[in-house]
């Protein structure tokens, strides 16, 4: 049984183009010619073309898949646990990703309803959609961005005024907090970070607490948040992302 390029093309979601350059390049070289000198694939060349595929999907250059795939000394099993290998790992690095998404959601300021005038006046010179394409483009599809942009896009200058008081009153008692000598895990600063948590659930999305310690992570490792919570109190983002874990291991325990 043999296929066309055509044929192949299809099975495989590549361009006649690509599979063309395959052969030029002597990848994946037909095993058969036609009568009238088409290209005539094998179901052995249809799974080399299968391993290839795997491991540009991943990353690797045509050059290293060559090289790959004529080692006289790999076992044709060993290709495909090294891939599985590879693609495990990226599905939970994707998965940490998409976790990570919805971590920043408490970023999210999109939709909000407010005239230039009014936007000044609450936020001064820091735009709240300065970074409006880049979440839609990031976070569109998850169900906090929607909730969240749905909530901001209601709220009138007034509502966005108590937020930031509420914001900056938290900010001066958890201040205190730490000058106080307080411990992370201590009843005090758990409840602070509980406090902090039905804030986000108030006022954008509904965060959960595993949601709640991941967003504590993204405190610390993320410098535009660090530099956020630190400008209250030197080493608050990481006291408050300490906090976090501790109060989310009380409740879930």
């Amino acid at each position: 049984m043999s296929y066309s390029v055509g044929q192949v093309a299809g099975f495989a979601g590549v361009t006649v183009r690509t599979l063309h350059h395959y052969d030029d390049i002597g990848l994946l070289v037909p095993s058969e010619r036609s009568h009238a000198g088409h290209r005539r694939y094998s179901d052995a060349d249809l799974d080399r073309l299968q391993q290839i595929l795997f491991y540009r999907e991943l990353g690797f250059p045509l050059e290293e898949v060559a090289a790959l795939l004529d080692d006289p000394d790999a076992d044709p099993r060993a290709h495909l646990r090294r891939q599985h290998e590879l693609l495990t790992a990226r599905i939970e690095k994707l998965r940490k990703m998409a976790a990570a998404v919805e971590h920043a959601m408490e970023a999210r300021t999109m939709g909000i309803n407010l005239t230039p005038e009014e936007k000044f006046e609450v936020f001064g010179d820091k735009d709240p959609e300065q970074y409006a394409e880049e979440a839609e483009r990031r976070w569109g599809g998850t169900e906090a961005y929607a909730e969240s942009q749905r909530r901001a896009a209601s709220y009138t200058k007034e509502d966005w005024k108590r937020m930031q008081a509420e914001v900056a009153d938290w900010g001066e008692r958890y201040a205190a907090l730490m000058t106080a000598g307080e411990s992370p895990a201590g009843e005090a600063a758990m409840g602070m970070a509980e406090e902090h948590r039905q804030h986000i659930c108030g006022w954008f999305y509904e965060c959960s607490y595993e949601l709640h310690r991941g967003l504590g992570e993204m405190y610390v490792a993320d410098e535009r948040f660090k530099a956020f919570y630190d400008s209250m109190r030197p080493g608050l983002a990481e006291h408050l992302r300490d906090a976090i874990v501790a109060n989310a291991a009380r409740h879930t325990a």
